[in-house]
């Protein structure tokens, strides 16, 4: 009766059979994950959902905790008490009326009730077990007795003729009851081992359920924020089109202005003509002589308006470009703005901080390599290294840059510390607690330094990777570009590598709580380097 009481316990209110791996509400109850999972999905249009037990209401689909108490319960029943009607065995003598069966003989390969076991054989080669259907499991196929033994050494069960003669002699051998507690303990320890797995796997699923959820929460948000900015950029350009096309046709009036002025001009000429052809037939000299002058009838504002029309579509064209220009930085300023991003405008190398080896261009946007050049030696010079950082530095707020590389040689490039060693093997930039960056080796070398000395590996199958503090993590393919992004967001602690390639390529990302301002750090062997300026 107990037992009937306890199975009821265990069954599931929703399928009302025993729990297939029960999960748990907030609420306290519980159910199999099957059926709650259904149950749950029932609920999704009205956005409400609720317990299918207690109704007790949740705003958002509820967690589904895994309750490991309640399935170890219904595990040890199951194994403990299982279902009478479908594991029972009877007689094979109770033809008529089937008894339960108490015991089978693997030598007769019969199962007997209480009755028939008391008028069986008790002969020593009549061995007798738990009631059992796979009887011809249980005995040695070669010399067809009872298996009551175990070989470690080949992983069989054996008779005592196996043991003793047969091809297990000599063998390790065990009861078939040492044994059987040996695997029982193994698999209670596989199992135990299987279900922190799963459920750290549940955890890892719900974690990037949730991680999913908010992405999908933050691209509606970015959705709307690009739907806005390009709404606004329409709207802009419709301008900034409109007062370029103005331009464009006040130059072209002008024309139309000068020439009515002209039509008018030439009508009082006309009329200055007719009148003087009158005075020069007229024989009367006191009239003549007493016709006011008719004055100067040069244009002497004829050559300055010629020049200004000359001039004109140069001056509109000027002011066009300088229309566009005005606007469209506008527009990059919004972009930049909208996004709290900073394009490291001004970028410029420091040839204070570059090596012997290294050649910077006259605009300061280039770095190559050459062979040793002696420059004066200040203290921020790298003295042993190819390497140069940037004048500028990066103490807060989200940057990028772009950086062209060119040549096959070694590079690497990204961000250090003011601070960094400027000689020795701690100079060496991803080689220090100070530096991240991302390198490329030429001919598949990859260099691997481990404490407290360097070694040196042949590695074919990357050529790049990213370093911090001497630990290299390979990047799988080729770069698809020349051109490389950096993004800095310093207050987050990210700085970001992308392949600007189409589409972009994430290469990888550093994360870390920067404590000192952070200069681009570039490192050039048998090419060149080049910051990339405001496109």
């Amino acid at each position: 009766m107990a037992s009937a009481d306890v199975r009821a316990e265990l069954k599931c209110s929703v399928c009302l059979n025993i729990y297939t791996d029960p999960v748990s509400l907030t609420c306290g109850h519980s159910f199999c994950r099957v059926c709650i999972d259904h149950a749950l999905d029932t609920q999704e249009g009205s956005r409400s959902y609720s317990c299918p037990e207690c109704r007790a209401r949740y705003r958002e689909r509820p967690a589904l905790q895994r309750n490991f108490a309640l399935r170890n319960v219904v595990e040890n029943v199951r194994s403990t008490q299982p279902d009478q009607e479908e594991n029972t065995i009877f007689c094979t003598y109770c033809v008529d009326s089937p008894a339960p069966a108490v015991k089978s003989c693997l030598f007769c390969e019969v199962s007997l009730c209480d009755k028939h076991l008391r008028v069986h054989s008790k002969a020593p080669q009549h061995v007798l077990c738990d009631p059992t259907t796979s009887l011809e499991n249980r005995r040695c196929s070669t010399h067809l007795e009872p298996l009551r033994y175990f070989c470690t050494q080949d992983s069989a069960c054996i008779c005592v003729s196996c043991s003793l003669a047969g091809e297990h002699r000599g063998h390790q051998v065990e009861t078939l009851e040492e044994a059987f507690k040996k695997k029982k303990n193994k698999l209670r320890n596989d199992l135990h081992r299987l279900i922190n797995e799963e459920g750290e796997m549940e955890e890892k699923v719900q974690s990037l359920k949730n991680q999913q959820r908010e992405a999908q929460e933050k691209a509606a948000g970015e959705i709307e924020r690009v739907a806005a900015l390009c709404r606004d950029f329409r709207r802009w350009l419709l301008s900034l089109e409109k007062r370029a096309l103005s331009d464009i046709t006040k130059q072209a009036q002008v024309y139309d202005e000068v020439i009515r002025k002209l039509e008018i001009k030439k009508e009082e000429l006309t009329r200055k003509m007719r009148h003087i052809e009158e005075l020069c037939h007229m024989t009367d000299p006191l009239t003549v002589l007493q016709e006011p002058d008719t004055g100067d009838l040069c244009d002497t504002e004829e050559e300055t308006r010629d020049q200004q029309l000359h001039d004109g579509w140069d001056v509109v064209e000027m002011q066009i470009l300088h229309t566009l220009h005005t606007g469209l930085s506008h527009l990059t300023r919004g972009v930049n703005e909208s996004f709290n991003t900073k394009k490291a405008a001004g970028l410029l190398l420091d040839i204070n901080t570059a090596g012997n080896w290294v050649c910077i261009s006259e605009d300061k946007m280039k770095a190559s390599r050459i062979t040793n050049k002696r420059r004066p030696d200040p203290a921020q010079r790298f003295k042993d290294k190819p390497q140069v950082l940037s004048s500028q530095s990066f103490s807060s707020g989200r940057h990028y840059w772009d950086v062209d590389i060119g040549g096959s040689g070694s590079w690497r490039v990204g961000v250090c510390y003011p601070s960094t060693d400027r000689v020795g093997k701690q100079s060496d930039i991803g080689y220090n607690k100070k530096s991240w960056v991302l390198q490329k080796y030429s001919e598949y070398w990859v260099s691997k330094i481990l404490p407290p000395q360097g070694v040196h590996r042949r590695h074919s199958e990357y050529e790049y990777s990213v370093i911090h503090d001497g630990e290299e993590i390979p990047l799988s393919g080729k770069i698809p570009s020349k051109r490389v992004g950096i993004y800095l967001d310093y207050e987050a602690g990210r700085i970001s590598f992308y392949a600007l390639c189409d589409p972009i390529r994430h290469l990888h990302t550093f994360t870390a709580a920067f404590t000192e301002p952070l200069h681009a750090a570039f490192y050039v062997d048998n090419g060149y380097i080049k910051i990339c300026g405001e496109n």
